[in-house]
């Protein structure tokens, strides 16, 4: 399904300078984050990074779709968490890839059902649905 063929309910806007070494913020005022390269990949560190604005939008997104799929099923998941780790890497063909991997600790079902809740909300998440077939996701339960 591609954007085209929804009603578009909310248009999130945001604007980087200087890349990835500079300051992204939204045009509301909400969002104004100074952005470094990590240490890891030889930057100062000092501020947030692109993959850490990744995961947190992933796991908040995947949180709500949770939500949805878990009252369908009427599954109680009070005190769950969605933890998505972002890495970034090279890929095979010279350029730079993402891979991501959520892991949902949800204490008051089963696993069986855990896990039956995640590949459900993984077909409703908005971040699932853009990033499928593009990068590598695993889903787990803690």
């Amino acid at each position: 399904m591609s954007i085209q063929e929804i009603d578009v309910l909310y248009t999130a806007v945001a604007t980087a300078e200087n890349g990835r070494d500079g300051r992204v913020s939204s045009d509301d005022g909400k969002l104004d984050v100074v952005v470094n390269p990590p240490k890891e990949l030889g930057g100062g560190g000092a501020g947030t990074n692109p993959e850490q604005l990744f995961a947190a939008g992933y796991s908040a997104c995947f949180q709500g779709a949770l939500g949805v799929v878990a009252r369908k099923a009427k599954a109680d998941i009070s005190g769950s968490t969605v933890t998505a780790k972002v890495s970034f890497g090279k890929t095979e063909a010279g350029g730079f890839g993402l891979a991501v991997e959520l892991t949902a600790s949800i204490p008051n079902v089963d696993e069986a059902t855990a896990k039956d809740l995640l590949e459900q909300a993984h077909q409703v998440c908005p971040y699932s649905n853009a990033t499928r077939g593009n990068i590598k996701v695993e889903l787990s339960v803690a």
